[in-house]
C-alpha cells in the first residue's frame, strides 16, 4: 500500500466531498454540520492507470477539551503518518484562517509531498482569491478545485500521481471476504474492531452514535485475510431524527449488503431485543452468513454453569425453527474473553458458505434418508425424489429432482433441510431447496 493520498484539514473544508469523487462512490457521510467525519475512512481511486488508496479524515482541531476532537486528532496523525501524498485542503470562502496556519506547523514537519487544495473555487473572483493560501509558507503549489462539480480535480491528480509507483491493481480488496460487524448503538462493535487490531482504528466513547462511516480494516489471522467492516449502530427508524444517523444507517445496511458474513453484536446487558431480529432477518434475507456475538459477558452478574445455556436456549426460541442455524458465542471484548474465536467461527461461517459439495457426496448421505422417510402421499400420487445436486449459487442452494415437484409441501422441505444440515456443515449459512420436475 504503497500509493496513499490522505485528505486533511480543517472541519467542513470539503474533504469528504472530494474523497468521495476520487473514489467514485458516496462512501462517506457529506453534511455542512462542522465535525461529521470521524474516523479514518478509506477507499480506492485510480488516475492515468495509476491505482491509490484514499484516506478520508476528521477536520482537525487543535487546542479542544471536546473528546471526539481530541481521537480525531489521533486519527488525522496515524493518517499522515500511512499517507505517500498529503492534500491539505482549506476554503477559498472563508480565506486564510488561523486554524489553517496552526495545520500548517504540523504539515511543515513531515518530510512528505504536501499539496494545498483551495476547495469552493466556485467562480472565477474565488479562483484568484486562492493565492492568499501561498500565505501558509509551504513549498507547495497551490491547486484551485471544486471537489462538488470536480473542477480543477484533473490538474491536481496529474501533479499527484507523479509520486505514485505504477500499479496495476484496482481494488487489492477485491475478491477477499468481509465480516461486517453490525448491531444497536453501544454494543461495543468499535471497541471489538480495535482490540483485535490492538491500536485504536475506530474513535471509541460512551456516546451513542460515535461511529457515522462504514469502517473498513484489512486484516489477517490464522492464516485467513479478510476486511472486517465496523459499522454504524441501528436503531429503529422511529428514533432515528438526525441526517447524519439516517445516513450512518443506510451504510451499515449497506455494508451489510456487501459482506459474505454478519457478526450481529448484542449486549448482554439489555438481552436480545426487537432490533437485533430485524438486523437478523435483513442479513437471512440478503442470503449473509450470519452469527451471534453476545458482548459485555463479564457484567453479566451470579453466573451459573448454565447461565450462557439459558441465554442462548432464550436467543433461539426468539429467532424461531428457520434462523436456529445462526450460532452463538458469548464475548466479552474488554477483557479479550473469547473474541479470537468469535473471528474464528465467522471465519467457519464464510467457508460453509462457500462449501461446495460433490453430487455423489450428496446422494449417498440423502437418498438412504428419503427412502426410509419419502414425501407423504398426496391425492393418491407417491412422490419419487429420483437424484439430488448442489446448484452453483453463491450461496448454498440445491435441487430435489423428482416427478410431482409441486406436491411436496413445507414440513417435509424441513425435513430435508435439517438433514442436509446434518450430515454437512452449514453452521451460520441459509440454505434454499428447490424441488424440480424430472
Amino acid at each position: 500500500m504503497s500509493n496513499i493520498l490522505a485528505i486533511t484539514g480543517r472541519p467542513n473544508v470539503g474533504k469528504s466531498t472530494l474523497f468521495n469523487r476520487l473514489v467514485e462512490q458516496k462512501k462517506a457521510i457529506m453534511d455542512d454540520e462542522s465535525g461529521v467525519t470521524r474516523d479514518r475512512h478509506y477507499g480506492f481511486g485510480q488516475w492515468i492507470g495509476k491505482y491509490f488508496t484514499v484516506i478520508d479524515t476528521g477536520g482537525y482541531v487543535m487546542g479542544s477539551d471536546d473528546i471526539f476532537e481530541e481521537q480525531i486528532r489521533d486519527q488525522v496523525k496515524l493518517a499522515l503518518d500511512e499517507a505517500s501524498v498529503i492534500l491539505f485542503m482549506v476554503d477559498c470562502k472563508d480565506g486564510l484562517t488561523d486554524m489553517d496556519k496552526d495545520f500548517a506547523n504540523i504539515l511543515r514537519e513531515l518530510q512528505k509531498p504536501v499539496y494545498i487544495v483551495a476547495n469552493k473555487a466556485d467562480n472565477p473572483t474565488l479562483d484568484l482569491q486562492s493565492a492568499e493560501f501561498y500565505g501558509l509558507g509551504l513549498e507547495s503549489e497551490v491547486f484551485p478545485i471544486s471537489s462538488a462539480s470536480g473542477a480543477g480535480t484533473g490538474d491536481l491528480l496529474d501533479q499527484v500521481v507523479t509520486h505514485f509507483q505504477d500499479d496495476d491493481i484496482e481494488n487489492p480488496e477485491e475478491g477477499i471476504p468481509r465480516i461486517s460487524i453490525l448491531g444497536r448503538p453501544n454494543a461495543g462493535k468499535s471497541s471489538f474492531l480495535n482490540a483485535l487490531l490492538g491500536k485504536d482504528r475506530s474513535i471509541v466513547t460512551d456516546i451513542a452514535g460515535t461511529t457515522r462511516d462504514a469502517i473498513n480494516t484489512r486484516y489477517k489471522l490464522y492464516g485467513k485475510d479478510f476486511i472486517l467492516t465496523d459499522t454504524a449502530g441501528i436503531r429503529k427508524k422511529s428514533k432515528v431524527k438526525e441526517d447524519i444517523e439516517f445516513y450512518s444507517v443506510l451504510r451499515a445496511i449497506q455494508s451489510l449488503q456487501d459482506s459474505d458474513v454478519c457478526m450481529v453484536m448484542i449486549d448482554a446487558t439489555r438481552g436480545f431485543e426487537a432490533q437485533d431480529m430485524s438486523i437478523i432477518a435483513l442479513a437471512d434475507k440478503y442470503k449473509k452468513g450470519i452469527m451471534i456475538m453476545v458482548n459485555k459477558w463479564d457484567l453479566i452478574e451470579n453466573k451459573e454453569s448454565n447461565t450462557a445455556e439459558n441465554f442462548k436456549k432464550e436467543i433461539l426460541e426468539k429467532l424461531g425453527g428457520p434462523l436456529s442455524y445462526i450460532p452463538i458465542i458469548f464475548t466479552s471484548v474488554l477483557t479479550k474473553q473469547r473474541i479470537f474465536q468469535a473471528i474464528e467461527l465467522a471465519i467457519e461461517v464464510n467457508e460453509n458458505r462457500t462449501r461446495r459439495v460433490p453430487t455423489s457426496e450428496i446422494n449417498e448421505a440423502m437418498l438412504p434418508e428419503i427412502e426410509r422417510n419419502p414425501p407423504p402421499a398426496l391425492k393418491g400420487k407417491y412422490i419419487k425424489i429420483k437424484y439430488i445436486t448442489q446448484l452453483p449459487t453463491r450461496t448454498p442452494s440445491f435441487a430435489f429432482f423428482c416427478n410431482l415437484p409441486q406436491y411436496i409441501k413445507e414440513p417435509y422441505e424441513r425435513f430435508l433441510l435439517n438433514k442436509l444440515r446434518g450430515y454437512f456443515n452449514f453452521k451460520g449459512v441459509p440454505v434454499k431447496i428447490y424441488f424440480r420436475q424430472k
